[in-house]
C-alpha cells in the first residue's frame, strides 16, 4: 500500500511530464502546491486553462498571441522590410527582451532535424515565402541556434531566399558578455573569430 494519496500521487505523475522536472522536483512542487492557498490554486488552474483556450498563432509571423495579428506585427513603428527569423515563439521573446531587435519575426516552429524526421515540410517555411513574395521584405536575419539542427537551417534558408533577391544575414555567434576567453571552448572562439568586426 502507497504512503502517497492518489490525488498527490496523480499530481506528481502529470508534473513529471513538464520538462526539467525529475520525480524528486515533481513531489517537491506538489506539497508546496498542497500547502498553497486554495485561490491561488484556483487561479493558476484558471491561467493554465486560459493558456490553452486563448493562446494561437499570430496569423503573420507565426509567433503566440491572444490577438490577431500579434502586438508586435500590430506595431506600425516596425520595419515590415527586415524579417527575423526564429526556430521558436521562445526566441521571439528572448529577442525582445533584449530591446535590440525593433523589426517583424517569423518563427518557423521547429529546425531541420533529419534524423527526428523534421525536414523543410514539417518547418513554417512556405509561409516565409508567401510573405517575401510581395517584395517588401528587403533583409531576412537568420536566428537559429548554433546548433547543427540551427546551422543546418540556417543554411537550407540561405540557399532558398538569396535567389529571391532578398538580403540574407546571421546573427554572430561567439563568446558572451563577461566570459573569458582561457575557458571558452574552441568551437566557440572559433565562431567569435568568424564573426569579428571592424571597430
Amino acid at each position: 500500500m502507497s504512503a502517497v494519496p492518489p490525488p498527490l500521487a496523480r499530481l506528481i505523475q502529470e508534473l513529471v511530464k513538464l520538462p526539467s522536472i525529475g520525480e524528486k522536483t515533481a513531489t517537491r512542487l506538489a506539497f508546496h502546491l498542497l500547502r498553497t492557498d486554495r485561490r491561488d490554486i484556483e487561479l493558476l488552474a484558471e491561467a493554465l486553462i486560459r493558456l490553452r483556450e486563448e493562446t494561437k498563432l499570430c496569423s503573420m509571423c507565426l509567433g503566440l498571441t491572444s490577438d490577431d495579428p500579434c502586438a508586435i506585427c500590430q506595431d506600425g513603428r516596425r520595419d515590415s522590410d527586415l524579417v527575423c527569423v526564429v526556430e521558436q515563439p521562445a526566441d521571439v521573446i528572448a529577442l525582445e527582451r533584449s530591446g535590440q531587435f525593433k523589426e517583424r519575426y517569423h518563427v518557423l516552429h521547429g529546425c531541420l532535424a533529419p534524423l527526428d524526421g523534421v525536414g523543410p515540410e514539417q518547418l513554417r517555411i512556405s509561409e516565409l515565402l508567401r510573405r517575401l513574395g510581395d517584395g517588401q521584405v528587403r533583409e531576412v536575419v537568420i536566428a537559429t541556434n548554433p546548433t547543427v539542427e540551427g546551422e543546418a537551417t540556417a543554411l537550407y534558408l540561405a540557399r532558398l531566399l538569396k535567389p529571391i533577391g532578398v538580403r540574407v544575414t546571421r546573427i554572430a555567434h561567439g563568446l558572451p558578455m563577461g566570459a573569458d576567453v582561457e575557458y571558452a571552448d574552441s568551437a566557440t572562439l572559433g565562431k567569435a573569430l568568424e564573426g569579428r568586426r571592424e571597430m
